[in-house]
């Protein structure tokens, strides 16, 4: 991969990372800040990232204020878009057009995510959907 690929993130890879340090989840979330990736997010997204990582039925055993320091370094590291046109609905599920709409915005190059049939069709906006074993390897982290 020549260039620095761009990448939306969706929650169900900070909720994988957040259980456990083994897996390629956490492997990718290491690399933010690192120059690998350009990761990009909107406000939607954001809120989305905390309704969901603060859920106590999860199983996730982080503290909040722990949850709320990686928010924040989310929202530091990550390109902040904003969205002037809505995609919506345009997926199965309306949670998982928010993150195709900056994937949209910013020309992002993937959507990584475990669910990748949620993001069927999104190849019409020359977009992929892959794990973020297949990404890290695809762009040569790992």
């Amino acid at each position: 991969m020549n260039k620095k690929p761009r990448i939306a993130i969706d929650t169900n890879v900070f909720v994988a990372a957040l259980k456990s340090r083994r897996g390629a989840s956490y492997k990718l979330l290491s690399f933010l800040g690192q120059n690998r990736y350009t990761f990009v997010l909107s406000i939607p997204v954001m809120m989305e990232y905390e309704d969901v990582l603060k859920r106590k039925d999860l199983g996730i055993k982080v503290p909040d204020e722990k949850i709320d320091n990686l928010l924040d370094r989310i929202a530091y590291l990550g390109e902040q878009r904003e969205i002037y046109f809505l995609w919506r609905p345009y997926l199965k599920d309306p949670k998982d057009d928010l993150f195709l709409e900056p994937a949209v915005e910013s020309n992002c190059d993937y959507i990584i995510s475990y669910n990748k049939s949620d993001f069927a069709g999104i190849d019409k906006f020359s977009l992929q959907v892959l794990t973020p074993k297949e990404f890290l390897v695809k762009a040569g982290i790992i």
